[in-house]
């Protein structure tokens, strides 16, 4: 079934083609939600769910006039900034609540195929150093940089997402750029003494 069917029977109040939008985008929600509320695992979880809760609510009054990914998106973008400006008021303590796999379990059957374990060590050191810069920089510049570089979108549905001008989301994803390669540049010196 395409999705201008499945749009209009949800509209209609059909709760199983509401499903398969879900399931269509769940994913690319999902992404988004934990890319830009990263360090906030627990918020990520909550933006996620409430996206589609109010996108149950509100299908009436979608217009077409994007599409549904990019109404979505909108949606999720607006749950996370309701949640950074509640953050910048309450003081917060940074826990990472990270799942970690046991790498005493993996079995390695072809050693020169997979990664020694000092090679695991410095990829984990280096996606937890992304993890770490991505959370401190600026929510403006997250998530512009979430939707264009890891979502792949393009600066024209960034900007009409987040309702910006395509100038201001070239603008904001150069800025967060420089602040992570700055971020990292710092650390490594500081490695390196």
């Amino acid at each position: 079934m395409k999705e201008s069917e499945l749009i209009e029977k949800s509209k209609a109040g059909d709760v199983e083609a509401f499903s398969q939008l879900i399931r269509n985008y769940e994913n690319k929600i999902f992404s988004l939600a934990h890319h830009v509320c990263a360090g906030m695992p627990s918020d990520a979880e909550d933006v996620y769910q409430e996206t589609f809760l109010s996108a149950f609510k509100n299908i009436k009054g979608f217009k077409n006039r994007s599409n549904l990914g990019t109404w979505l998106y909108r949606i999720a973008a607006n749950l996370c900034w309701v949640r950074f400006r509640k953050k910048k008021r309450e003081p917060v303590v940074s826990i990472l609540d990270r799942n970690r796999t046991n790498e005493d379990e993996i079995q390695w059957e072809f050693k020169d195929w997979f990664p020694n374990p000092e090679e695991i060590s410095r990829k984990k050191e280096l996606l937890e150093a992304v993890a770490k810069a991505l959370s401190e920089l600026p929510s403006d510049y997250r998530l512009v940089l979430t939707l264009r570089d890891i979502e792949g979108l393009s600066a024209e549905e960034t900007a009409k997402i987040l309702k910006l001008s395509i100038p201001a989301v070239k603008s904001r994803l150069h800025r967060g750029r420089i602040y992570l390669r700055e971020r990292f540049e710092e650390e490594f010196k500081e490695k390196a003494k």
